[in-house]
């Protein structure tokens, strides 16, 4: 459902409601109100008022604040922050408080009668004490514009992405390596992109497999989630089968505006990568922030480290391959998470020291083949150290291993080592002492 959507449906409510309750009130219910005319105009006219100058003091301080950390993190984080369907709901709220109290007030003392409608007054004051609690909320949830608060946002979206985007690849009857390859000769449909530029958010992979399997073919996915598409941009190649729907196919692959995180692991890592590179600028100049987002990327790199990176088929049930789509490698998500944090951070000794510790920990965590490629991206970075302009000391404590960036450079990861230097340590302060 589309966002704007929220707050009509509240003004909407509300516009209802105030036809229909004061009429009711006024049919069905007689009562005698103990309150003045004057005193409740003068109520419902400062709610509706004040709601509506609340709501512009409100969403002007939450807009800039987003707009103000989008720039200093990323811009990419613009529209998602400015997306949370808090603030939608919030200005619904306040909206509809506002346009329930000017029905209200017409009502009351309507055709010289002195009555006041008391249900409606009870309402807008529920309404009031609900647009209070939103505030509440409101300003609360501001403390996620905090840094540590975004990457932890960031962090957990892309642990989902992982979760969800692996997991559904373990399904045997949709996906499936090893599979049986029918010949590939001249496709039998090629379909392009038309229209102004898109972005690939999602693949309908079962989509496309059933279809396949539907018209006996092969459908080669030459666009990958992340993409931008472009006029003429292939699509997707069929090979074999009669009577394949086009509409079918390209309704599989679904586009916007710009990435989303769904089916798109590869976009938490560019996000934080973003905050990490920018806080790196001469202009910022802020390597403990790029420390924290190494945090979160090392995290989400342990854990796709666990998954099978290597799947983008998709088989029927005879184990004829029907579906082959793109899916990024091992080290296409080492190049995305480390490369230009490397480059960008090669003149801070607290960056290279938490990439090394990063990427000691991941080295850990994978199999010999990716632990290749690991150990790789760690002589690059022996390199980029040799070739800097620190002098040997900072060279030197360049290639030291801290989590903490600047913080614990040794750790007990060999107790006897540690053991045997503690009491030779220990030994040499009670011989200066004696």
């Amino acid at each position: 459902m589309q966002l704007w959507l929220i707050p009509c449906f509240y003004a909407i409510a509300s516009i209802i409601g105030g036809f229909a309750l004061p009429r009711l009130e006024a049919r069905y219910f007689s009562y005698d109100f103990d309150i003045s005319v004057a005193s409740a105009q003068a109520y419902l006219s400062a709610t509706a008022s004040g709601m509506m100058a609340l709501t512009g003091i409100v969403f002007s301080i939450a807009f800039v604040l987003v707009q103000f950390n989008a720039i200093v993190y990323s811009p990419r984080l613009v529209v998602w922050l400015a997306r949370d369907r808090m603030l939608f709901h919030s200005m619904g709220v306040f909206v509809a408080t506002f346009m329930y109290s000017l029905s209200t007030l017409a009502w009351t003392d309507r055709s010289g009668t002195g009555v006041v409608p008391l249900f409606s007054c009870v309402a807008v004051a529920l309404m009031l004490v609900a647009s209070v609690l939103l505030l509440s909320l409101l300003v609360q949830r501001l403390n996620n514009l905090q840094i540590t608060r975004v990457l932890q946002i960031i962090g957990s979206t892309g642990r989902d992405v992982i979760r969800q985007a692996y997991s559904t690849a373990r399904r045997p009857a949709v996906h499936q390596g090893g599979g049986l390859h029918r010949p590939l000769d001249v496709p039998t449909l090629t379909i392009k992109h038309v229209g102004r530029p898109r972005t690939v958010t999602s693949i309908d992979v079962a989509a496309l497999l059933d279809q396949a399997c539907r018209t006996d073919c092969t459908i080669v996915v030459d666009c990958a989630v992340g993409d931008t598409l472009l006029e003429e941009t292939r699509l997707l190649r069929t090979y074999g089968g009669a009577e394949i729907s086009e509409p079918r196919l390209r309704r599989a692959i679904h586009v916007g505006d710009q990435r989303t995180f769904e089916q798109d692991p590869k976009y938490a890592l560019r996000l934080l990568v973003d905050i990490a590179i920018k806080a790196l600028s001469p202009a910022i100049n802020d390597p403990t922030t790029a420390v924290q987002a190494i945090d979160q990327i090392e995290d989400l790199l342990r854990r796709l480290g666990r998954c099978d990176l290597e799947t983008s088929q998709a088989v029927d049930h005879d184990g004829i391959v029907r579906v082959i789509y793109q899916m990024p490698s091992w080290a296409d998500y080492l190049a995305l998470a480390f490369d230009e944090i490397r480059q960008f951070g090669a003149t801070s000794i607290q960056v290279m020291r938490r990439l090394r510790s990063a990427l000691a920990g991941i080295a850990e965590c994978v199999d010999d083949e990716r632990g290749q490629l690991v150990r790789a991206h760690l002589d690059h970075l022996d390199l980029v150290i040799e070739r800097s302009t620190f002098d040997a000391e900072d060279r030197a404590a360049a290639r030291v291993k801290d989590r903490q960036g600047l913080g614990l450079s040794h750790r007990n990861e060999d107790p006897e080592e540690y053991l045997a230097g503690a009491l030779t340590e220990t030994t040499e302060k009670a011989m200066k002492h004696a």
